[in-house]
């Protein structure tokens, strides 16, 4: 805290944040104003950066009646590191004011530690980004004219949320808002709840956006298996699945473009677009809707596999099929001695081929998929060259086809675009764009620039399954596997989660010969771990110790 030369104090806190001051009025006669100001970041000059919050205000005004009071605004919730306050009378201490966090209760669930204080650093940002955006409902941003339960953060992020945090409630109750809107809009809104705003005025069915009300609930009944938030959801995501297969050609790909101004919003968020045109993306906004809408409807045909519909699980099992097919007809542009090019030749296009499943059945697809997708990362020296739509997936995708060292240097890069460049640039949450803040410190000219936003924090998640090595493998995590990936310089780490069953752990750490990897493995009774990297040995419930070579 500093007095500035005009008696305004300027505060940090040291964590950007959902949070409220209270403040201690004192010595105040009547009619006296006190001024509180919030922000994110701080401009060049050292004075609060207001113009990324747009209509946004953050500011809270006391006037006074004249007696000592304890004092914070009500019925409002602020994001910001940084405040300033002015108008206030003689010497302000620091007992004279108490900061608290907001967000809705919640059970912490998951954890992750590593030998590398900038991995640490850049999970608790993302933990950081999701207590703040979890206030009553999954929201995009904590400070701007904004705070809306976008759809497709959500989608985005809620394997992520669902390892951190016990999420069934408030997404569960989320959900059920998301069906109403459904009923009342006739598809899946941008945002719920929903008011009608500038070009988002009128709901069109959009990828990612839309298929939230499938990836969500699968998310959850993945993480704890029951069933019934399924069967809640079920007309939901039934009703989202026919809608879009009305739009899709018949060779199974959604080229129909919506009907408002931005149509399809794609790998929102691309690096390589302008700050004025987020939607400007590299990869076809074709293929991005129709692989999403591909992994929406496998993750339904499993649904309705939990839920004993029998009937829509072979129906949409058939249309991902259709849609696969179509896909690979469309966007495959060559696959031969020379290698593997889509029509769209970006990480986004070839993460989200891999993860989606949408190459399988071709081991020779997948591999050349998986080398084209190592070779992008390695021409752009490790930097990220994805949006929303692509980046909870890159990392993934690079694993799942053996390109360990590529992931490495893509998440461990400093380099902008890339996730440790905000943990290096200062950042205590996730940004919205990967440049919210400059190089040279500046603010991105962008109207659309958030310092919270928690969708480009799934990153997390792989560094749960991935470097923690704890994945599961069936719902509820009957059984999940233990498979730590080794790389990037780090000689231990350790990932823990609330299960069902209780907690399953993973904690890991090279011996002093570098020969191997000593890993202790708890498995909560009722569980069963396995472990790839031990042909697939399997553990009962209790702690265990095993050794992993190195190659």
């Amino acid at each position: 805290m500093s007095k500035q030369a005009d008696g305004t104090y300027l505060l940090d806190f040291g964590q950007n944040c959902s949070q409220l001051i209270n403040l201690h009025m004192k010595g105040l006669k009547t009619s006296d104003v006190v001024e509180l100001r919030h922000a994110e970041v701080l401009d060049s000059d050292g004075s609060l950066a207001t113009r990324t919050l747009r209509r946004g205000q953050q500011h809270d005004t006391y006037i006074s009646n004249g007696q000592d009071a304890w004092w914070q605004p009500r019925f409002v919730m602020h994001g910001f590191r940084y405040a300033t306050i002015s108008g206030y009378p003689g010497e302000l201490a620091a007992d004279d004011l108490v900061c608290s966090v907001y967000h809705t209760t919640m059970r912490r669930a998951g954890w992750f530690n590593s030998s590398n204080t900038l991995l640490n650093r850049l999970h608790s940002n993302a933990l950081w980004s999701m207590k703040s955006n979890f206030v009553s409902l999954p929201t995009d941003c904590p400070q701007r004219d904004e705070r809306m339960g976008w759809t497709g953060d959500i989608d985005l992020f809620a394997p992520t949320a669902s390892y951190l945090y016990d999420v069934h409630n408030i997404l569960g109750s989320w959900l059920t808002d998301v069906r109403s809107e459904q009923l009342n809009c006739g598809t899946v809104p941008f945002f719920v709840p929903f008011v009608p705003l500038g070009v988002w005025a009128k709901p069109e069915a959009i990828a990612i956006w839309g298929d939230a009300v499938v990836a969500v609930p699968w998310a959850i009944y993945m993480d704890d298996g029951d069933t019934q938030l399924l069967e809640q959801s079920w007309n939901l995501i039934h009703d989202w699945i026919a809608e879009v297969e009305g739009y899709l050609s018949p060779d199974g790909v959604w080229d129909r473009k919506p009907r408002y101004p931005l149509g399809q919003l794609g790998d929102w968020l691309d690096p390589s677009a302008p700050p004025e045109d987020p939607t400007q993306a590299i990869t076809q906004k074709e293929l991005v809707a129709t692989a999403f809408f591909a992994r929406s409807c496998k993750q339904a045909s499993y649904i309705a596999a939990a839920l004993g519909k029998g009937e829509e699980e072979e129906h949409y099992a058939s249309l991902y099929e259709r849609i696969r097919t179509g896909y690979i007809a469309r966007f495959v542009q060559r696959n031969d001695h020379t290698g593997l090019r889509m029509t769209s030749d970006t990480q986004c296009a070839y993460a989200l081929s891999i993860a989606f499943g949408l190459f399988e059945g071709s081991e020779r697809l997948v591999a050349a998929a998986g080398e084209r997708l190592a070779n992008l990362v390695r021409e752009s020296g490790g930097k990220v060259s994805t949006g929303f739509a692509g980046t909870p997936y890159v990392l993934p995708a690079l694993s799942a086809t053996g390109h360990i060292q590529e992931a490495y240097s893509l998440l461990l890069s400093t380099q902008c675009p890339s996730w440790l460049y905000q943990v290096a640039m200062g950042a205590t949450t996730t940004w919205e764009r990967w440049d919210s803040l400059l190089p040279d410190g500046s603010i991105n000219p962008g109207g659309m620039t958030s310092f919270n936003h928690y969708a480009l924090g799934s990153v997390a998640q792989w560094l749960h399954t991935g470097i923690g090595g704890l994945e599961s493998l069936e719902p509820g995590w009957k059984r999940f596997a233990v498979n730590p990936l080794v790389g990037g310089g780090l000689d231990h780490a350790s990932t823990a989660h609330i299960t069902p069953f209780g907690q399953a752990r993973v904690d890991w750490k090279i011996n002093d010969d570098g020969s191997a990897v000593d890993v202790h493995v708890e498995v909560p009774y009722g569980s069963t771990a396995v472990v790839p990297a031990l042909d697939g040995k399997e553990l009962t419930a209790g702690e265990h110790n095993i050794k992993i070579k190195l190659s």
